[in-house]
C-alpha cells in the first residue's frame, strides 16, 4: 500500500526537524553539509512504491536540496560498476555555490550502551544491535567516500566533466538518539545532544508507565514527532503487541502519552540488562 499524503507530510516534516549529528567537522574529521533554510515544509511528490526507510530519507533529501536555489543536483543513487557488478554507489553529485559536493546520506535510529566499545562514539548502537554509530562512521571513511576516488568512477566524473581534485566530500548526516530511562537528562561530548530523542527500556521496567497510553508506529512513523491523533493503547493492549516484536527480537519505537498528556518516543529492547 502505498503512503497516504498526509502520512508522507508528517514524516517529511518529522525528517526536516531532526537535527545533525555534528556541525562542521566531526568524527574522523567528516564534514557535515551546511542546509540553507528550507522555504517549504509541504511535501508535494507522490510516493508510487513501497520504499524502505532509508531511501524515503533520500526522497526527501533529494526534495529539500531542491527547494535550494544555491543547490543544483548533478547525479543521484550513481551505481559504480566493474564489468557489470555494482561495487557500490554515490548518493548525490551536486552543485552548491557552484561548487561540486559529493554527498552521502545518513539516517540513523542509535541507543546509548556504556556496555558496548571503549569510548562515547563506540557505545552508540542500532536497537536491535545489529550496527553501530562507529561501524557506519568507519564504513563511510574507508568504503563510501573512498569510492568516489576509484577508477571504476572516473569515467562517470568523465561524463559529467567533473574533475576529481575539485570535488569536496560531505555527509549529510542525521541521527535520533536514545538513551537508558535512568540516564534520560545526561548530555555527550561527542553528538549533538539536540538528537536525543528519547529513553529506552527493558520490558521490567515497563510498569512504570502503567497508568500512560502507548502506540507503536510503523517504521517509516518513526520518523514522526508524537501527536494525539492516533488511537492510543492501554497498558494491556500495549504489552500484548508489543510482545510480538520482543518475540522476534525487534525492538521497537513506540510513543508514550503520560497522564498529564506529555508525549515521548521511546524504545523497549529485547536485550538483557
Amino acid at each position: 500500500m502505498y503512503p497516504q499524503k498526509k502520512d508522507l507530510q508528517l514524516q517529511y516534516e518529522g525528517f526536516l526537524k531532526t537535527p545533525f549529528l555534528w556541525h562542521g567537522k566531526g568524527v574522523f574529521n567528516l564534514e557535515q553539509f551546511t542546509t540553507s533554510k528550507t522555504r517549504t515544509t509541504s511535501f508535494n511528490q507522490e510516493i508510487t512504491q513501497k520504499l524502505r526507510l532509508g531511501k524515503l530519507v533520500e526522497r526527501f533529501v533529494s526534495f529539500e536540496l531542491n527547494q535550494d536555489s544555491s543547490v543544483s543536483i548533478l547525479a543521484e543513487n550513481i551505481q559504480i560498476q566493474k564489468e557489470k557488478i555494482t561495487v557500490g554507489e554515490l548518493d548525490c553529485l551536486l552543485l552548491k555555490n557552484k561548487k561540486t559536493i559529493h554527498l552521502e546520506v545518513i539516517y540513523k535510529f542509535y541507543l546509548y550502551d556504556a556496555t558496548v566499545g571503549n569510548s562515547e562514539i563506540e557505545h552508540w548502537i542500532g536497537p536491535n544491535r545489529r550496527d553501530s554509530l562507529i561501524q557506519k562512521l568507519t564504513k563511510l571513511q574507508e568504503k563510501q567516500l573512498p569510492l568516489l576516488y576509484s577508477n571504476h568512477t572516473k569515467a562517470y566524473l568523465d561524463k559529467l566533466k567533473l574533475k576529481i581534485n575539485e570535488i569536496k566530500q560531505q555527509v549529510y548526516f542525521k541521527t535520533q538518539l536514545f538513551v537508558p530511562l535512568k540516564d534520560f537528562r545526561s548530555s555527550f561530548k561527542h553528538v549533538n545532544n539536540d538528537c536525543i530523542y528519547g529513553f529506552y527500556v527493558y520490558p521490567k521496567e515497563l510498569a512504570k508507565f502503567s497508568g500512560c497510553k502507548f502506540y507503536i508506529p510503523n517504521k517509516h512513523d518513526w520518523l514522526v514527532n508524537p501527536h494525539s491523533n492516533i488511537n492510543w493503547l492501554t497498558f494491556e493492549a500495549f504489552q500484548n503487541k508489543l510482545q510480538q516484536f520482543l518475540n522476534e527480537e525487534n525492538a521497537p519505537l513506540c510513543w508514550l502519552k503520560k497522564p498529564n498528556g506529555e508525549l515521548l518516543k521511546f524504545f523497549v529492547v529485547w536485550w538483557k540488562d
